[in-house]
């Protein structure tokens, strides 16, 4: 069963991912029910931990559930949705109840990333429905099962394609969105000041998601390196 997730072992800080004002409100507001639980459940006040990331892609998704993990020092627990859904009747929902009985998600941060994986399985032609069933029945029985001192975080770029039943479950929703120009330019000047001024000259591009500015950063930065060290040469 070990092929159906593994430990994710990043260093990424809550510092490292912009996020959008309302997005930045709404983690912070998590961290802090999170933080004060046990008082709050002293009230009878349901305490958040399970939240669903959605939105374009390459917009900080997987990088947000690392973060919350690293911030609350706890263990990252990704599951491998590749090896859950299977073409076998029956098998995908055995696969899923097999993951929760053998992973040790106790005060651990499991992640389903590209959720709409299990969702696809509603394409199924109708002799096939009842797969669907099993496979949000079982899903749904665990969410509710799920432990309270553990987070599970879901992120898909295809929200619509998710049963509604398993997106009511989860309690916070977060919509990641292409960042603003303001956004991108602390974003680009985050990326730029790990290297000497003289590489740092390019031309932003908008419009795009963090992924994609990252990259051209990269990009730049390693054309500018590799022309000084052509001129160096040439000067040689």
């Amino acid at each position: 069963m070990s092929n159906l997730y593994f430990i994710d072992r990043s260093n990424v800080r809550l510092e490292d991912v912009v996020f959008n004002e309302a997005v930045s409100e709404q983690i912070k507001q998590f961290l802090c029910e999170y933080q004060f639980r046990e008082v709050l459940e002293k009230y009878d006040l349901p305490v958040v931990n399970k939240m669903l990331l959605y939105g374009k892609t390459g917009c900080g998704k997987t990088m947000t559930a690392k973060a919350i993990a690293k911030q609350l020092d706890k263990k990252l627990i990704i599951v491998n949705l590749a090896s859950i859904v299977s073409s076998k009747l029956g098998e995908t929902a055995k696969n899923i109840e097999g993951l929760f009985k053998e992973v040790n998600y106790e005060s651990a941060v499991l992640f389903f990333d590209e959720f709409d994986s299990l969702g696809q399985i509603r394409d199924y032609d109708n002799k096939d429905s009842s797969e669907m069933k099993r496979v949000v029945n079982a899903i749904l029985q665990l969410i509710d099962n799920f432990p309270k001192k553990s987070i599970l975080i879901a992120a898909t770029n295809q929200i619509q394609m998710i049963d509604d039943a398993l997106v009511r479950r989860f309690e916070l929703k977060l919509e990641f969105t292409s960042p603003s120009q303001e956004v991108l330019d602390k974003y680009y000047d985050s990326l730029l000041s790990k290297y000497p001024t003289q590489f740092q000259q390019l031309d932003r591009v908008y419009d795009v998601s963090f992924a994609e500015a990252k990259n051209h950063v990269f990009k730049s930065v390693k054309n500018n390196i590799i022309q000084a060290e052509i001129h160096k040469q040439a000067n040689k």
